[in-house]
């Protein structure tokens, strides 16, 4: 399919970024995204929270303010009881209110399974777009979420681990906004972002080495994870989605240090309103990560860097 060729499309399909950018005026440019994602866990109110900022976050990802959704939703009317619906829009709408943004209508169909998110609509400066194609050689790579939710929303429903410890541990982290960790960003010489969802911290790091003609060097060591993770691996729990998130990869990511298989699997796992991956330069690093913190953002740590070199991801 050949790229649409209107001059006021900033940012399209081409460098599969997180949302589509369009210039209104000299001012103004408008972002677009839609997004929605079957249940990760049986509680309604916190599916909703976690699918809306899901949704929400693609477009804090390109540096933009979330100004208006829609809701899109598919639900199985004759089997499931009308009130877990009202719950799943209820926690939508309080995190749409959240992020200082109306939500101002939206779309049902039924389905025989559930499916929750939003069309979202936002604004940012023509000049000030953030994308995954601005990483420069000589960058940090920041982390502002931890990894591994995709293998604790299996273990849950398996019965490998108690529901408790996802709403202790994870679900309010997952349920929050990215809003926080852009803000703070954006004060500093933000070179790229992307959020880190369905294709895993190793896909979507791809995505920008890719998109900026760079290498991308992870620090495993570094890398944050939620509690539990790695040993729901260890305990044979998996994702759907970890073997075509491996086999997007291949080729292109060499591990370049002993890591058991459970280990490299939470390179693969596929997460649900993830954390920001953040491109600044490497001197710039420590103040933001300071400011992410004291912010609230515990968890925001390097976990790696920008080279040049031949576009791909080497693990250290």
């Amino acid at each position: 399919m050949a790229p649409p060729t209107d001059p006021n499309l900033l940012v399209g399909f081409e460098t599969a970024d997180d949302a589509a950018v369009y210039r209104l005026t000299n001012e103004i440019a408008m972002i677009n995204t839609v997004d929605f994602i079957t249940p990760p866990v049986d509680d309604p109110y916190w599916f909703g929270q976690i699918s809306a900022a899901n949704s929400i976050s693609d477009i804090y990802s390109m540096g933009g303010r979330p100004l208006t959704a829609l809701n899109v939703v598919m639900f199985p009317a004759k089997h499931l009881d009308m009130g877990m619906l009202k719950e799943i829009l209820h926690g939508g709408h309080d995190k749409v209110v959240e992020a200082g943004a109306c939500l101002v209508g939206g779309h049902t169909v039924d389905d025989e399974e559930p499916k929750y998110g939003l069309c979202v609509s936002g604004v940012v400066h023509p000049d000030r777009i953030i994308t995954n194609a601005g990483g420069k050689p000589g960058d940090a790579l920041i982390l502002t979420k931890p990894l591994g939710s995709g293998v604790l929303f299996n273990a849950v429903r398996s019965g490998k681990l108690p529901f408790r410890d996802l709403e202790r541990d994870t679900l309010p982290s997952l349920a929050a906004l990215n809003g926080t960790a852009m803000e703070t960003a954006l004060k500093f010489d933000l070179h790229a972002a992307t959020d880190i969802t369905g294709f895993g911290l190793s896909g979507h790091s791809l995505e920008m080495a890719l998109s900026s003609g760079s290498q991308v060097i992870l620090y495993y060591d570094k890398l944050p994870f939620y509690n539990d993770a790695l040993r729901m691996y260890q305990k044979g729990e998996t994702t759907g989605s970890n073997k075509p998130n491996q086999k997007l990869v291949q080729g292109k990511l060499q591990i370049r240090r002993s890591l058991s298989s459970p280990q490299e699997q939470l390179l693969y796992d596929p997460q649900t309103s993830g954390g920001l991956l953040l491109a600044v330069p490497a001197a710039q690093a420590p103040e933001l990560i300071a400011a992410l913190n004291a912010s609230g953002l515990e968890t925001a740590v390097q976990v790696g860097e920008v080279l040049e070199g031949p576009y791909g991801i080497v693990v250290t």
